[in-house]
C-alpha cells in the first residue's frame, strides 16, 4: 500500500466493509482481482496514462475512452457487458454571467467504479472538479459512508453533485430577491444595466434546468438499460432521477418568480416612458397656439410702423386664455 497521490495524480483506492485504501496504479490489475471490495479510480484528468489505463487495464471501448478526452455537453449513457458509462455535468457559475460546465464521467463496474474529470474549461479550477468527489471521499475516510458496491458509492458522488446544483439555484434565489428589492425601493437611472443582470441570472437558470433536466432522463435511461443493475440497487437510481426532478422544479419555480420581476420592472419603465410622453406631448399642445399666433404675427403680411400697445395685450391674453384652456382640458383627461 502506497501512500495516498497528490491532486494532479490518478487515485487509486480499494473500497471494502473495514474502510478504504489507498494505492498505486501499478497495484491496480491485482486489485481488480480481489473479492472482498471494489476499486474506486479517480482520475483528475483523462492523460496519456489515464487513457492507458482506461484501455489496457480495464479494457474500455476506444469510443468510451475518446468521450473521456473530449468535452461532452450533453449528458449520455450507454450499456455494455459488465459496466455502464455515465456522463454527466455540474455548474460552476463563473464571471458576466457565464456557467462552465464540469464534466465527470463514470465506468461503473461490478467490482470497480471509475470517475473522470473534465477536459474544464479556461478558468475553471481543478478544485471545483473534484469538489464532490473530496466530499465523498471525506465521508468514506470518515467512516461515515460504508458502501457495499461501486453504483452505491457512484449514488453518493451523484448525490453531492446534485446538491450541488441545488445550492447553485438557492443563490440565484437570493440574487433575484436582492434584485427585487432594489427594483422596488429605489430609482434606477441604468435600466440597461438592471435588465442585464435579470437576464443574466434567467441564463444561469435556464443551464441548471436543462443540467438537471437532461441528468434525469439519463438516470431514467441507466434504469432501463443496465442489466447488470440489481433490484436491490434501483432505488438509488430512482433517488437520483427524483433529486434531480426535484432541482428542475426549484429552477423552473425560481424562472417563474424572475420572470414575474422581469415583467414589473419592464412595466415599470414603460409606464415611465408613457408619462414622459405625455407630459412632452402637453407641453407640446400649449406650445402649439403661441407658436401659431407668434408666426401670423411675424410674417410681414401685417406690418406695423411701431408697437401698439392695446394689440400686443390683447394677443397676449389671447395665448394665455388658450393655454389656460388647454391645461384645464387636459387636467380633466387625467394627463396630468
Amino acid at each position: 500500500m502506497g501512500a495516498s497521490p497528490g491532486v494532479d495524480a490518478m487515485d487509486v483506492r480499494w473500497v471494502a466493509a473495514e474502510g478504504i485504501e489507498d494505492h498505486q496504479v501499478k497495484d491496480l490489475k491485482s486489485l481488480l482481482e480481489r473479492e472482498d471490495g471494489f476499486a474506486w479510480v479517480d482520475i483528475p484528468s483523462c492523460d496519456t496514462e489515464a487513457t492507458q489505463v482506461l484501455s489496457e487495464i480495464f479494457g474500455f471501448h476506444p469510443l468510451a475512452v475518446r468521450a473521456c478526452a473530449e468535452r461532452n455537453h450533453i449528458p449520455r449513457v450507454h450499456a455494455y457487458a459488465d459496466h455502464v458509462m455515465v456522463v454527466l455535468n455540474a455548474p460552476e457559475p463563473g464571471a458576466a454571467g457565464h456557467v462552465h460546465l464540469l464534466e465527470l464521467d463514470q465506468f461503473i463496474g461490478h467490482r470497480y467504479l471509475v470517475t473522470v474529470h473534465g477536459p474544464l474549461g479556461a478558468g475553471v479550477s481543478l478544485d471545483a472538479a473534484l469538489r464532490d468527489t473530496r466530499l465523498v471521499l471525506g465521508r468514506l475516510q470518515a467512516g461515515r459512508l460504508r458502501p457495499s458496491s461501486p453504483l452505491e458509492l457512484s449514488y453518493a458522488i451523484v448525490s453531492a453533485l446534485a446538491r450541488g446544483m441545488a445550492e447553485v439555484v438557492r443563490a440565484q434565489a437570493g440574487t433575484i430577491a436582492a434584485l427585487e428589492r432594489r427594483i422596488l425601493d429605489q430609482e434606477h437611472k441604468d435600466p440597461e444595466g438592471i435588465l442585464h443582470e435579470l437576464f443574466q441570472v434567467r441564463h444561469e437558470l435556464l443551464t441548471v434546468r436543462t443540467m438537471a433536466g437532461q441528468s434525469r432522463e439519463i438516470y431514467g435511461r441507466m434504469g432501463a438499460v443496465a442489466r447488470f443493475v440489481p433490484a436491490e440497487a434501483r432505488p438509488f437510481i430512482e433517488d437520483l432521477m427524483d433529486q434531480f426532478a426535484r432541482v428542475r422544479s426549484l429552477c423552473e419555480d425560481e424562472q417563474d418568480f424572475l420572470q414575474g420581476v422581469v415583467e414589473f420592472y419592464q412595466t415599470k419603465l414603460t409606464t415611465r416612458i408613457n408619462v414622459a410622453m405625455e407630459r412632452l406631448a402637453l407641453i407640446a399642445a400649449l406650445i402649439l397656439p403661441v407658436t401659431a399666433v407668434s408666426g401670423i404675427y411675424g410674417m410681414n403680411l401685417i406690418v406695423n410702423q411701431r408697437t401698439q400697445p392695446t394689440q400686443v395685450a390683447v394677443v397676449l391674453a389671447l395665448m394665455l386664455g388658450v393655454v389656460l384652456a388647454m391645461l384645464v382640458w387636459a387636467k380633466r383627461h387625467h394627463w396630468w
